[in-house]
C-alpha cells in the first residue's frame, strides 16, 4: 500500500508523470456473529476484521454497510461479507430460532401443528423440546426436524389453554417460554 509514481520520457524528451495510490484490502474474517433469537425482533450482529471496507448480506439477497441486521425472521441463513474492492467474500451458515405465540390443531393444515423454526440437520437438530400444562405436567417431547406437537394427550385433544415449553439446544442453552393452543 501506499504513493506510487511512473515518469515516462519519449524521445523527444517529453516527461508525463502519472501517480496512484495502491490501497491495502482482503477477505474479511469472521470473528463471532451474535444472534439474538426467540425476540419479538431478531437480530444479527456481525463481528468481522480486517484490511478492507466490507458490505454485509444475508442469503446474499442485497447487501448493506451496517452490520446488524434486525426485524429477522426465524430461519436458516448465510451470512456474506464483501470486499467492496472485489477481493472476496466469506459467508457463513447460521440459524435464527423461533417459537410460534400460537396454534390452531383444527385440521385445515395451516398451523395444526406447534414447533420451533429455524433448525435443520445440521444446525440445533439435536435440540429436545418438551412442552408441558399449566401445571407443569410433561404432555409431550418433540424432536425439531419432526412436524410437532399436535395438541394431543393420550390420544385426547387438549383444551384450548396456554402451554410451556422448555427447548434444551445442542449448545446447552435452555429457552423457557409459552403459547396458545386456540380451538
Amino acid at each position: 500500500a501506499g504513493n506510487y509514481s511512473v515518469l515516462v520520457t519519449n524521445a523527444n524528451n517529453c516527461e508525463n508523470t502519472r501517480t496512484v495510490l495502491v490501497s491495502e484490502s482482503n477477505i474479511a474474517t469472521i470473528n463471532n456473529i451474535t444472534i439474538n433469537d426467540f425476540e419479538y425482533n431478531n437480530a444479527i450482529i456481525v463481528d468481522a476484521t480486517g484490511i478492507g471496507n466490507y458490505t454485509y448480506s444475508l442469503n446474499n439477497i442485497s447487501f448493506q454497510t451496517s452490520n446488524v441486521f434486525n426485524n429477522v425472521l426465524p430461519g436458516i441463513y448465510t451470512v456474506y461479507i464483501k470486499d467492496i474492492n472485489g477481493c472476496g467474500i466469506v459467508e457463513k451458515d447460521i440459524n435464527v430460532l423461533g417459537a410460534p405465540k400460537y396454534f390452531t390443531p383444527n385440521g385445515d393444515s395451516f398451523n395444526d401443528f406447534w414447533n420451533i423454526k429455524g433448525v435443520d440437520a445440521k444446525l440445533n437438530a439435536k435440540t429436545i423440546i418438551r412442552i408441558f400444562d399449566r401445571y407443569g405436567k410433561l404432555l409431550s417431547q418433540i424432536n425439531p426436524l419432526s412436524q410437532g406437537w399436535n395438541g394431543m394427550f393420550n390420544n385426547q385433544q387438549l383444551p384450548a389453554d396456554d402451554y410451556w415449553y422448555t427447548i434444551e439446544l445442542n449448545n446447552g442453552r435452555i429457552v423457557k417460554g409459552h403459547f396458545s393452543l386456540i380451538r
